[in-house]
C-alpha cells in the first residue's frame, strides 16, 4: 500500500529532501507531493492570464492558480507535514494547516520551539508536533508499518 504525504510550508531549506531520503532509507512505500517550491515560478503562476499593474491582483491570480495544485494534493494525501521555518512567516503553511483541519485531514507540524506560542492553535489541531525531520520519518515509519 502506498501512503501519500503532502509536504507543505517553508521552501528555503532542504527539509523535504531529508524526509524523502529518510523514508527511502527506511524502505517506506510513500509517495511525496509538494507545492511549487520555486518562489519566482509560484509568484508568476497567474502571469499568463494577463498583466496586472497592481501587485494585489497579480498575487491574487497566482494564488488561485497555485491553489488548484495545493487543494488537489492536500485532498489526495493521507497525511500532510506542515513545516514552519524560523526565518520567514509562512502564512501559506498556516492556511494549509487550517485547510487540513477543516477537512479532517491529519497533519503533523514541523518547527522549532521558538515559535510554539504563535503556532499554538495550529499545533493544537495537529496529530503531532515534530522538531526534526528524523522525528517525521519515525512518525511515517510507525503509521505505515505499525
Amino acid at each position: 500500500m502506498s501512503f501519500y504525504v503532502y509536504l507543505s510550508g517553508e521552501i528555503h531549506t532542504d527539509w523535504r529532501d531529508e524526509i524523502e531520503r529518510g523514508a527511502k532509507a527506511a524502505g517506506l512505500d510513500i509517495v511525496f507531493t509538494a507545492p511549487v517550491t520555486d518562489h519566482d515560478a509560484s509568484d508568476a503562476a497567474g502571469d499568463h492570464l494577463g498583466r496586472e499593474s497592481d501587485a494585489f491582483w497579480r498575487d491574487h491570480k497566482s494564488a488561485k492558480v497555485n491553489a488548484i495544485r495545493t487543494k488537489t494534493l492536500i485532498e489526495q494525501s493521507d497525511l500532510v507535514v506542515v513545516r514552519f521555518g524560523d526565518k520567514y512567516k509562512q502564512w501559506n503553511a498556516a492556511f494549509d494547516a487550517g485547510y487540513c483541519a477543516a477537512l479532517g485531514k491529519p497533519y503533523v507540524t514541523l518547527h522549532g520551539e521558538e515559535i510554539v506560542h504563535p503556532l499554538k492553535e495550529v499545533d493544537a489541531a495537529a496529530m503531532a508536533w515534530a522538531t526534526t525531520t528524523e522525528q517525521v520519518v519515525e512518525i511515517l515509519r510507525y503509521v505505515t508499518r505499525g
